[in-house]
């Protein structure tokens, strides 16, 4: 059943630093996380953010209606962090749901501090015409999301009927081939569902040829989170095991499977000032209802970050309040109505 949730579509003034659903997320390296959308079209078994259609915890979702404010921000951060920069556009959805990709790549290109640019996602909406736009709005890299090559196996997985895993991996061999953008393939191991399926889908990214630049591979271990869905046939393994497991494929198919931060040209960066400390008193303006249930979005006076409210008790567009801060981890605000 799916569960109605308002769409907020986030428009200037409105602050892009301080939530994780939408928005830039700095954690003070040389990759900027770049949040353009909370929307997902799939409903995965597996999902740790719960997202798609049939979300159970989501009240709201976001969408960032003006693409030039999200790419002044990106930029500015960029300009603060000296250059050198990745803009990785991901999200707790997938940012293909979003409609001014290419042009948001095109905006973030245009500036010398930004070096390279990526994105996430489980690769539904890929097709010739679209994949061209992206080629040539510069875009240097996708991270594709695919779990299995089993056309059967991932309708289950992706939760709908709809995803079509062949028409993904054609499309991704059309990448490959025909354009300058690099592909990382990102599967999650689901442990004793698809194992196998993990050794068909490397076999078949070193057969086409993904990774020119950056790591082919970057399989990730599935976790279970406390707002995520999870496969009660799965028990979580440790770290240790699934290291293990990777170099083992890494014998078995002579590709690096483990890898460290520098592989991505991860670097320490100036990370941007917190303005909130921890406990600090801050008046805010309620501007519309929060992602999960219990929670509301706030801006203080300066209009400098957003701030996600819990509240039990229903808050008013355009009541102003005052709220502790008790979370300002990576300039993610939480606070508490006080």
């Amino acid at each position: 059943m799916h569960n109605e949730k308002i769409v907020f579509k986030i428009r200037r003034p409105i602050p892009l630093v301080g939530h994780i659903a939408f928005g830039v997320i700095d954690r003070g390296t040389n990759i900027i996380q770049v949040r353009p959308t909370s929307l997902c079209n799939l409903n995965c078994i597996f999902c740790s953010v719960d997202a798609g259609p049939y979300s159970r915890w989501r009240r709201t979702e976001y969408v960032i209606d003006d693409t030039e404010w999200l790419a002044n921000w990106v930029i500015e951060i960029a300009k603060f962090k000296g250059g050198g920069v990745e803009a990785l556009i991901d999200g707790v959805g997938d940012p293909f749901t979003y409609s001014r990709l290419p042009e948001l790549i095109a905006l973030l290109r245009s500036s010398n501090h930004i070096t390279s640019i990526a994105v996430e996602t489980h690769g539904q909406f890929l097709n010739k015409e679209l994949i061209n736009k992206l080629a040539n709005a510069g875009l240097d890299r996708i991270n594709l999301s695919i779990d299995t090559t089993d056309q059967e196996q991932a309708k289950i997985l992706a939760g709908t009927s709809t995803y079509d895993v062949t028409n993904v991996m054609k499309m991704t061999e059309y990448i490959v081939k025909e354009t300058s953008i690099d592909v990382t393939l990102v599967p999650v191991w689901l442990p004793g569902i698809n194992d196998n399926e993990i050794m068909k889908i490397i076999e078949w990214g070193m057969k086409i040829g993904v990774g020119k630049k950056w790591p082919p591979f970057a399989i990730q271990k599935y976790l279970i989170h406390k707002y995520g869905r999870k496969i009660e046939s799965i028990k979580e393994v440790s770290w240790n095991d699934f290291y293990d497991w990777l170099h083992s494929l890494e014998k078995k198919y002579g590709v690096k499977l483990i890898l460290h931060p520098k592989d991505f040209g991860f670097e320490r960066k100036p990370t941007l000032p917190t303005p909130y400390e921890k406990d600090s008193i801050v008046n805010v303006e309620i501007i519309a209802s929060g992602w999960l249930k219990n929670e509301w979005l706030g801006i203080p006076k300066s209009k400098n970050r957003i701030i996600t409210v819990i509240s039990r008790e229903k808050l008013e567009e355009g009541q102003k309040i005052n709220v502790r801060i008790i979370s300002n981890k990576d300039n993610i605000y939480i606070a508490q109505l006080l």
